[in-house]
């Protein structure tokens, strides 16, 4: 099971928020970047997956074209 980057958030998330409350601007800073690292990930592990699906209706299509031309030729 992958967490798509839900973990880099929370973990910046966290950081950021320590940065802010203690007055430490790079930890602060820090977070802000893992937190877009996470949504980066989220976002690559979405266009995968629809790639994925696309991959798929695409062999689909192709298995649907071969059995009617092969079923033309039967005949």
């Amino acid at each position: 099971m992958t967490d798509k980057g839900a973990m880099d958030e929370v973990k910046g998330k966290a950081k950021e928020v320590a940065g802010t409350v203690t007055g430490d601007g790079k930890k602060k800073a820090e977070g802000i970047l893992d937190q877009a690292i996470g949504k980066a990930k989220k976002v690559a592990s979405d266009v995968k997956e629809s790639a994925e699906h696309v991959v798929d209706d695409v062999k689909e299509s192709t298995e649907h074209v071969i059995d009617e031309v092969k079923e033309k030729f039967d005949k």
